[in-house]
């Protein structure tokens, strides 16, 4: 079976739609499922620096329109896999009968086979009328796409965090495509208080923050620049505290029970940063590089920062959230409903 994935890249969306495809197509491949990504520019760079392997199929562009024109001029597949804020009903509905999951964060209306929504402010039942083909809808955050290496140094990180050691790394990693160059605006905000910290500031290699924070690790020894990790699972484990996006990348911290300051950088993570925060699994803050954010994110990073309690109260809520496991469950999903 042939399942193509179609997902949205770059610099306003970031990375985070190719890397949980990414997660689930390896899920899929070890089920024996041969997998393939439509391959626009933006799309093919990510899978260059992640999945240098991973077949492509050609496309124009990202925008939904051309990633249907390039799923109907390809082979067809068995299954589509949709992880694309623009995809809509009307889209699904010009690629006719062709079986569909449909990965959604924003609760719309889609024709799809199955639907993934990790989100924590969706209950059972929000797709009633609104997927009135979905064979399979998967709710929550134990069906949240986290990469394989995260689950695996789950038990001895969360051993560790229990013990409740003063904080001596944090770990800044606001999204690959570095959305507004926050990054840049993050260190410069905390840069007061972190002195006594190793700082590891994850960015992509076209983030708009590169040269600032290039020339900040250059200045300041302490401060570890890695660009297009492919090792964040063992710089979230190493990190005692964490600032980090609203996005999928959230549930990567949670599996580690990383306590972390989560900064909501579009409408669409703005209710599943609170409804972490009102879960007491993370701190969530507007990522709005104002002077009132800047004092709002000092001040509640300062609380996490010397408040001990918080921290392993906020560690093992996020830990209790997400088990790593979501892939495997959605790859099973797959292959029950294929059949």
């Amino acid at each position: 079976m042939r399942v193509l994935f179609a997902c949205d890249a770059g610099p306003e969306v970031g990375g985070g739609h190719v890397m949980r495809c990414l997660t689930l197509a390896g899920a899929l491949q070890a089920r024996g499922l041969s997998c393939a990504f439509l391959g626009p520019p933006t799309v093919a760079s990510l899978l260059d620096a992640f999945a240098p392997d991973m077949p492509r199929q050609p496309a124009a562009g990202t925008a939904p329109e051309a990633l249907v024109a390039a799923i109907k001029a390809g082979p067809t597949p068995d299954l589509l896999v949709t992880d694309h804020y623009g995809f809509s009903a009307d889209h699904d509905e010009a690629l006719g009968d062709l079986p569909t999951l449909a990965l959604d964060d924003l609760g719309t209306q889609r024709y799809a086979d199955i639907v993934v929504n990790p989100g924590l402010t969706f209950e059972s039942g929000h797709y009633d009328g609104l997927v009135p083909s979905a064979r399979q809808v998967l709710l929550g955050p134990k069906y949240a796409l986290v990469r394989p290496e995260f689950g695996a140094l789950r038990p001895a990180t969360l051993a560790r965090r229990a013990m409740e050691s003063p904080p001596a790394r944090l770990l800044v990693s606001i999204g690959l495509g570095d959305l507004n160059g926050m990054t840049a605006w993050v260190l410069d905000t905390l840069a007061p208080m972190t002195g006594g910290l190793i700082v590891d500031v994850v960015l992509g290699s076209a983030a708009p923050s590169l040269p600032q924070v290039r020339a900040m690790a250059e200045r300041h020894a302490a401060l570890k620049l890695h660009i297009d990790s492919r090792d964040m699972a063992a710089l979230m484990a190493a990190a005692d505290i964490s600032v980090g996006a609203g996005g999928s990348s959230a549930w990567e911290r949670c599996v580690l029970g990383l306590p972390s300051v989560c900064l909501w950088l579009a409408d669409n993570q703005r209710d599943n940063s609170f409804a972490l925060e009102a879960a007491g699994a993370a701190i969530a803050i507007h990522g709005y590089p104002d002077q009132e954010e800047a004092d709002e994110l000092r001040r509640r990073f300062g609380c996490l920062l010397t408040d001990a309690g918080l921290r392993s109260t906020m560690s093992r809520a996020a830990a209790a959230l997400c088990d790593g496991r979501g892939a495997e469950r959605i790859a099973d999903t797959v292959l029950a409903v294929l059949s």
